[in-house]
């Protein structure tokens, strides 16, 4: 059935019975978008690592927000190949499905080039760019065979600005724009080749969203004079909504955004134009 043939009855949310992966999806950023692609009928799978408390809080949260839904929630090492094509395999066989994969989880370890050891540079490339291939590696396959599938990467503004001190954190965020445009072509070109085309259906597309500065924990430890620097940095004269970048998400994760793929989604207040 195609976006066109459904009817407004059937239609009850913009994501309604869809199931998403989101990676990091138990805190900040990922806990937003999680709740928003909940809030539009998704049933929802959350990947966390070493934080089982949170992880279990979270889905307790979820389960009484939206009762009737699903939400797991799945332990793994996005650093690790193995790990997550295992999360991508339970999310499946719990599911029975994956319709959207959102790679959120990314760390950071900031150093200059020149303290920056080998295991800084390495740790934080596996993660947050090594990490989202190999997910959406084992997605796409998926998503291929069922002839339909979302993709969503959350880089940073940081990949498109760079920023002292952080070498590693900027090269691992701009590399998922190249990853983003190149996975996107060779997912219609794989469509094609499996006679399963576009057409006038909902499709397999991949994008990538670049939140600006968010209030999230990963800024709570900053002092006052540094944050007021940052906003005076931002054109619209604050910080990002961490909801802010979920709705986006949540839009491109949605039938209705068959026409937008290979592209990248600015979200920063204006800081980079």
């Amino acid at each position: 059935m195609t976006v066109m043939q459904l009817t407004q009855e059937e239609r009850t949310g913009m994501v309604s019975q869809r199931v998403a992966l989101v990676t990091g999806g138990t805190g900040g950023i990922g806990a937003a978008i999680c709740r928003r692609l909940a809030s539009e009928g998704a049933s929802i799978a959350a990947g966390y690592w070493h934080q089982p408390e949170r992880a279990a809080k979270s889905q307790a949260a979820m389960a009484a927000d939206h009762p009737g839904q699903r939400f797991t929630v799945h332990e793994g090492n996005i650093g690790s190949a193995d790990d997550c094509r295992r999360v991508v395999h339970d999310v499946i066989e719990q599911h029975g499905r994956l319709d959207v994969l959102v790679n959120n989880a990314g760390i950071a370890i900031d150093r200059t080039v020149a303290k920056m050891s080998d295991e800084d540079w390495l740790r934080v490339i596996s993660v947050n760019l090594s990490g989202a291939f190999f997910m959406a590696q084992a997605a796409l396959e998926h998503m291929i065979e069922r002839g339909t599938g979302r993709i969503i990467n959350v880089s940073s503004v940081i990949g498109e600005t760079g920023n002292i001190g952080q070498v590693n954190y900027a090269a691992s965020k701009s590399g998922l724009f190249g990853m983003t445009k190149s996975m996107a072509k060779e997912a219609i070109f794989q469509l094609n080749r499996a006679k399963r085309p576009f057409g006038d259906g909902i499709g397999l597309t991949v994008n990538t969203v670049t939140p600006g500065f968010i209030a999230t924990d990963m800024l709570a430890s900053i002092s006052d004079q540094l944050l007021e620097r940052i906003k005076g940095q931002i054109p619209v004269g604050r910080l990002g909504q961490a909801d802010e970048i979920a709705r986006v998400v949540c839009f491109l994760a949605a039938d209705e955004s068959a026409y937008i793929t290979g592209q990248i989604w600015a979200v920063n207040g204006g800081l980079d134009m």
